[in-house]
């Protein structure tokens, strides 16, 4: 809430205030910053001499070429005023949050960090407060003359004070902006979590702001924000609003913008129809038909269609895509391409735009195609480690043309399934929309193919736990199956979503909180490159958290002799490599420790190695073997209802 310690049982009274403000101070040819550094002088401080301002080699032009993705100085001041509880710090921790995520050096400084540190020898005299907010006022100089954006949360009663502030920036040449929360005291006294505004009722605090205290509210502020009505998410936007209009910051760092989709205009449909009819055609498969999916419904933002040559070798290569326009690197780990046969090559090559066709249905069109030929071990082994032909993915590489082809695509029409869970297939602009709706100030998505155990469930329990705790009000779980090709061994689609909504019918998650829906993507098992594809995806949803357990996006390998677990990838490495993938800045990845099942308490729980004999790890191996006997899994293992399902089916496949 910013600086609610300065309320202090042995706070000065206004009127010692008053009697500490005149004291020895000249009312003529002095600026009120002059008066209360001469009045310091005088009352507690030693003033240093002999000190000579030391010039620095790096001017603010060269921090500006090299400090952050988004080049420029930027350097200044936010400094937000506002009663206790007003919603400053957090207004000013999410404004951090979303500018360092986009690559702009950024830093708060709040006001109870700041009286635990740097200031925690200063009491709650009147000189004491000033000179807290003189010294904050410095350091916030310093952060940013060093090319930062500094945000600073502080009650800060005074205009005296906060005069004295914008002058020291005013002074050194820097930018400063003063953010009035303008909150109702009836509001910030609903809120008080800390219980501030009680006790200074009952009087066991004295001098609290807004109560026995006076607060000065700014009479001309750079920006005033009502929080009153809006979501921090709302109030920050205000901020950012104002940082564009100063030019601190580039347009595109503002709230994103709805992703892109390929999609052709309604009003050109019927038209592109037509034009499809008449062009030359290619083939796709099923899988080729879910990557248009994938594309056409923006999860791969900022491609335009199927990758071209100098797209896909970015991607091979670097895991990312150059954005040109702004120098900044998109994480994109895996190829989404179309293939070709060199007998499509050969008919096609030369045309400005082909048509996409499934089913005997044109689908897309694309235009301007190239042709290069698909290097099929390197690809292989780049993508996935190894060019096994008995890996399933690869098998399919293997067997699909011997060229790729790449251009921008316009869409004809949604892919439909008509399967009855189409309902659930929201495209990433969809998903934002229902967030919003829900009122998420905090989105943490969980990437899933298997069936829900209660394994799964305490990781996602347990992240919300953990945003609770760290402030978030309303954290909503993103449940996302993936819903493309998987292999053959694989639960069904139709029967996991059933048994997600068994997992949702018990209250095992709370169905409130929770947004359940497909992801259309197929299923490539490349272990650490895969995983930040999965991630990437569900960021473009707008997900800022994501969790990761253990082997995501792994498999056995086809030859389990080559390695001691058996396994393709290492089971850890996922989480590793998501942790330092470059361009998925604006998400965070919340690692856990792997869960098991505790014999002695009858439930999942994260596995204990100084106990590790009570525990059991149950395969997916071990699990199908379960349900394909009939028998029943350790209670406490997965939700009833749901086992019932799971069983059911690996029941039918033995009939």
């Amino acid at each position: 809430m910013g600086d609610s310690a300065e309320q202090n049982p042995k706070a000065s009274s206004s009127s010692s205030y008053n009697d500490a403000k005149v004291d020895g101070l000249s009312s003529s040819g002095t600026t009120t910053a002059d008066k209360i550094v001469h009045k310091r002088q005088k009352t507690c401080l030693q003033v240093a001499t002999n000190v000579t301002e030391q010039k620095h080699h790096v001017t603010r032009e060269m921090r500006g070429r090299n400090l952050g993705l988004c080049r420029g100085f930027r350097g200044c001041t936010i400094w937000l005023t506002g009663l206790s509880g007003a919603g400053k710090t957090s207004i000013a921790f999410e404004l951090e949050a979303h500018l360092v995520a986009r690559g702009i050096p950024a830093y708060g400084l709040d006001g109870d960090n700041i009286r635990t540190g740097l200031n925690k020898n200063l009491g709650f005299s009147q000189v004491d407060r000033e000179e807290n907010i003189r010294r904050v006022a410095e350091v916030a100089k310093l952060f940013a003359d060093s090319g930062v954006i500094c945000i600073c949360s502080f009650v800060s009663p005074f205009a005296e004070d906060r005069d004295m502030a914008r002058k020291i920036h005013k002074d050194a040449d820097l930018k400063f902006f003063e953010i009035f929360v303008n909150t109702p005291l009836s509001v910030c006294e609903s809120r008080d979590v800390k219980g501030l505004y009680k006790k200074a009722r009952e009087g066991a605090i004295q001098g609290f702001t807004g109560v026995t205290q006076a607060y000065e509210a700014p009479e001309h502020p750079d920006l005033k924000v009502e929080t009153e009505n809006l979501s921090i998410k709302e109030s920050t936007a205000k901020l950012l609003d104002l940082l564009v209009k100063n030019n601190i910051i580039p347009d595109f760092v503002r709230e994103e913008a709805p992703i892109v989709e390929l999609f052709v205009p309604t009003h050109r449909k019927q038209a592109a129809m037509e034009e499809a009819k008449t062009l030359p055609s290619l083939n796709i498969s099923n899988v080729e038909l879910q990557w248009l999916q994938v594309l056409a419904e923006g999860w791969a933002q900022p491609l335009k269609g199927f990758m071209r040559e100098h797209e896909y070798l970015q991607v091979l290569h670097f895991n990312c895509l150059i954005n040109e326009t702004e120098n900044i690197r998109d994480n994109m780990s895996v190829p989404i391409v179309l293939s070709a046969s060199e007998a499509d090559k050969k008919r096609l090559e030369g045309y400005s735009s082909i048509a996409l066709y499934h089913n005997n249905e044109p689908v897309a069109i694309m235009r301007k195609p190239e042709f290069f030929f698909q290097r099929k071990e390197e690809r292989c082994s780049r993508q996935f480690g190894t060019n096994n032909g008995n890996h399933p993915y690869i098998k399919m590489i293997h067997e699909s043309g011997a060229f790729l082809v790449g251009g921008d695509l316009e869409v004809l029409d949604r892919v439909r399934y008509n399967d009855g869970l189409d309902n659930y297939r929201l495209t990433p602009n969809e998903i934002r929309f229902r967030l919003k709706a829900m009122k998420a100030d905090a989105v943490f998505a969980f990437q899933l193919r298997n069936p829900i155990h209660n394994g799964h469930a305490l990781l996602m329990q347990d992240c919300r736990r953990q945003l609770l705790e760290r402030g978030f009000q309303n954290p909503v779980l993103l449940l996302h199956p993936l819903g493309g090709w998987t292999k053959d061994d694989d639960v069904p689609l139709p029967v996991r979503m059933a048994q997600h909504q068994a997992v949702l019918d018990a209250g095992v998650l709370d169905r409130e909180t929770t947004l359940l829906a497909i992801f259309p993507s197929p299923m490539m098992y490349a272990g650490p490159t895969e995983v930040q594809w999965h991630a990437k995806a569900r960021m473009n949803a707008g997900a800022n958290f994501y969790i990761v357990g253990r082997d995501p996006a792994g498999m056995p390998h086809p030859d389990k002799s080559l390695y001691p677990d058996g396994n393709l990838y290492e089971d850890t490495h996922g989480a590793k490599v998501l942790s330092m993938a470059p361009g998925l800045d604006s998400l965070e990845i919340i690692p856990f420790r792997v869960a098991a099942y505790d014999k002695k308490a009858s439930r999942m729980a994260f596995f204990e190695p100084s106990r590790k004999e009570d525990f059991e790890f149950i395969s997916g191996t071990k699990m199908r073997g379960f349900a394909r006997n009939g028998e029943l899994p350790p209670t406490g293992f997965m939700e009833p209802k749901a086992w019932k399902i799971l069983s059911e089916y690996y029941q039918s496949l033995k009939k």
